[in-house]
């Protein structure tokens, strides 16, 4: 009998094909339908959540009341189930703006997306963007204190899309002779992998024994799960962690227009941070965005994915042919 954990991760398999159709049938902006200020009558936003979430947008909703005011445009915001169905939507043209982490961005321009960086996220003021994969065990399991250990156990992933639910700790696992490719083929021999579909699920599944090990990026272990106590302080431990990865990133659909993407980038870099935001009364307290709960956004550039493009290349993913 299956744990629940199984059960979600079957039934966000299951929605996944479902999702690419929403998207591609869902109308993006309509480039001969402009307002006053030049920008399209309607934006589309798309995200998928780092964390289970019913209401992922709750955490995206001062920056669309700050893009509602600074365009006159209506965001329309989309949950996403996986990044699949995101990047199909921008090639459709039906996505406008979307919120990637590193390696969705990567694998979407491989896959023919044409979207510009309009920044990326980071957790303070005066912060660089970035974060690390974290290689998880339970405190108590004596038989893995290294990512050495984790051959043939039963490893929690996020999603195969996951930059540090997936490439970076694939990367982890070829170095230390667990698998030989980043390939879901090769992955499945070397251990026996489940997709949680969160990285706190994937935390989570740790913590209850329904995998052996597992990854998660590290605020969500180290400050997000305590703070909402899914988490107790020293119930897992880290055996490993990935290099530094570039921050996730919001980009444009350069269908949009060059003049749209640079204006839209001047607001996400000037505007998008909780001080700003909290300022215009969008939001109190800590106001942070995305499930990611980042203090804001600072620019970004393609150049700045070159690192993933490397992981991509010593894993060779499947995500990374197109």
């Amino acid at each position: 009998m299956h744990s629940p954990l199984f059960r979600r991760a079957a039934a966000a398999t299951a929605l996944a094909a479902g999702l690419a159709v929403t998207l591609t049938a869902c109308g993006g902006s309509d480039p001969d339908a402009v307002n006053a200020r030049g920008f399209p009558e309607t934006l589309t936003l798309a995200a998928i959540p780092a964390e289970n979430s019913a209401d992922l947008q709750a955490s995206y909703d001062p920056l669309i009341a700050l893009l509602e005011q600074e365009t006159g445009s209506e965001v329309e915001f989309i949950q996403a189930s996986d990044y699949a169905g995101v990047v199909e939507g921008i090639i459709a043209g039906n996505v406008d703006l979307a919120f990637f982490g590193p390696f969705a961005y990567v694998v979407a321009g491989v896959n023919g997306a044409d979207v510009t960086p309009l920044g990326a996220v980071v957790q303070e003021a005066g912060g660089e963007a970035g974060y690390r994969s974290y290689g998880l065990t339970r405190a108590d399991n004596a038989d893995i204190n290294r990512i050495e250990d984790f051959g043939g156990k039963s490893v929690c992933f996020v999603d195969p899309g996951s930059t540090s639910g997936f490439l970076y700790p694939t990367a982890g696992l070829i170095e230390a002779g667990v698998i030989a490719s980043g390939t879901e083929q090769a992955v499945a021999a070397g251990v026996e992998p489940v997709y949680a579909g969160g990285h706190d699920a994937s935390a989570l599944a740790v913590a209850a024994g329904d995998c052996d090990a597992g990854f998660a990026f590290d605020t969500m272990v180290d400050e997000t799960m305590i703070a909402s106590g899914d988490l107790k302080e020293g119930e897992l431990k880290k055996v490993w962690e990935s290099e530094t990865i570039a921050g996730s990133l919001f980009v444009a659909n350069n269908s949009l227009g060059a003049d749209t993407v640079d204006r839209l980038r001047t607001v996400f870099v000037d505007k998008a941070n909780a001080d700003y935001m909290r300022a215009q009364g969008f939001c109190a307290g800590e106001c942070r965005i995305t499930d990611e709960r980042a203090w804001g956004v600072v620019p970004a550039t393609d150049a700045d994915y070159d690192g993933v493009r490397e992981v991509c290349t010593l894993t060779e993913s499947d995500k990374c042919k197109g």
